[in-house]
């Protein structure tokens, strides 16, 4: 079976890997100090959240029937999109106004998870293997 997310977490981890290399030497002599932890920062919730589509990956394998899952997948590769590539943006670019996409992003990741804990109340979590 194909797997959307494993891909998309795989991928985002390929990215962060990159971003924060490129972020750590490419970019420590042209940014500021705040502008360096900002961009750090996005870096940080990427790799974490990317681990967690791994995981979501993995989870809807086994609970193939779970609208839910599928739902939690979606908003937490947007909240990678939005709250880190805000964070990106704003450190590279020093726009303040693109602070204001940051706390959207911050929400999708808060519903991605709260879907997970739904998801795993939900009597449809049950795996196909146990």
């Amino acid at each position: 079976m194909r797997s959307t997310f494993l891909f998309l977490g795989a991928f985002c981890a390929f990215m962060g890997v990159g971003i924060g290399a490129f972020g750590a030497h490419a970019l420590k002599a042209s940014l500021s100090t705040e502008a360096l932890a900002i961009y750090h920062t996005g870096v940080d919730y990427q790799m974490w959240h990317s681990l967690g589509l791994l995981g979501i990956g993995l989870w809807q394998h086994q609970t193939p029937d779970s609208k839910l899952v599928p739902w939690a997948g979606w908003f937490m590769f947007m909240g990678i999109l939005l709250f880190s590539g805000s964070l990106y943006l704003l450190a590279l670019l020093d726009i303040p106004k693109l602070g204001m996409i940051t706390p959207i992003g911050g929400v999708c990741f808060l519903i991605a998870w709260l879907l997970v804990c739904l998801s795993a109340t939900s009597k449809k979590s049950t795996s196909r293997y146990q």
